[in-house]
């Protein structure tokens, strides 16, 4: 058994988690553990209080005590805000904190995009056009070819926890680009682990989306590797052989 942590900021999305551990069919276990969201804005001051080492390091004993074997910071905004390399030392500072490989939401992204060996991608945020344009940002940073994102001016994860599978695939039909190699939907407060398979068929592309590449990425630390289709094409991909 193989169990994996994931830090989740409030509740809007979470019982993706549930449903992704069903389709992963394997012996893998996901425990979830809520932070104190604060303020429940998508506005950079409010995220950068969100994502502050203080709020990740009170969640981790309980994932300690899970017996997790690496943690995720599953928020994509309260990552990407702290810039390039304010993030790798917000991984920093919770790996040093909870004893265990971390990572976040936003560096799943960046490395679910080199995993599918794509450079040129869309994005559809829900977030407001200001916050969905520094994620745009963070993964220009990572070396990503970015060209397209629209935003949807969604203040809170609440509202955004209300979408249902239309309004997701509304999203991603207005924000694709046809010239992109993948298309990404970067909000945990999103659920998405029911409709993966739905939005590659109406993209014809890889999606990448925020609950399913942060489970992704758990598995990355812990150099697991499971055959999940009904989890998108990041789930099927043989892992790129490096030179």
């Amino acid at each position: 058994m193989t169990a994996l942590g994931f830090l989740y900021p409030g509740h809007s999305a979470e019982d993706d988690y549930p449903r992704i551990e069903q389709l992963l069919g394997s012996d893998i276990r996901l425990d979830v553990v809520h932070t104190d969201i604060g303020e429940d804005a998508h506005r950079v001051d409010a995220l950068l209080r969100m994502g502050a080492a203080e709020r990740l390091s009170a969640g981790v004993e309980s994932l300690r005590l899970t017996g997790a074997e690496a943690v995720v910071w599953a928020c994509t905004s309260g990552s990407f805000v702290y810039g390039w390399e304010g993030a790798h030392e917000q991984v920093r500072s919770l790996a040093r904190t909870a004893g265990m490989p971390a990572s976040s939401t936003s560096f799943a992204f960046v490395h679910a995009v080199r995993e599918l060996g794509v450079r040129r991608v869309a994005v559809g945020a829900t977030y407001p056009d200001d916050v969905a344009d520094l994620f745009a940002e963070f993964l220009r940073a990572a070396g990503a070819e970015v060209l397209s994102v629209r935003g949807s001016g969604i203040i809170t994860a609440a509202e955004v926890g209300t979408w249902g599978e239309d309004e997701v695939l509304a999203l991603a039909r207005e924000a694709d680009h046809e010239d992109a190699d993948a298309f990404l939907l970067p909000d945990t407060a999103l659920h998405t682990a029911s409709c993966l398979p739905t939005l590659e068929k109406e993209l014809s592309k890889p999606v990448l989306t925020a609950n399913q590449v942060t489970v992704w990425e758990a598995l990355r630390l812990t150099d697991r590797r499971v055959n999940a289709p009904a989890l998108g094409t990041l789930f099927t991909k043989e892992p790129l052989v490096q030179a």
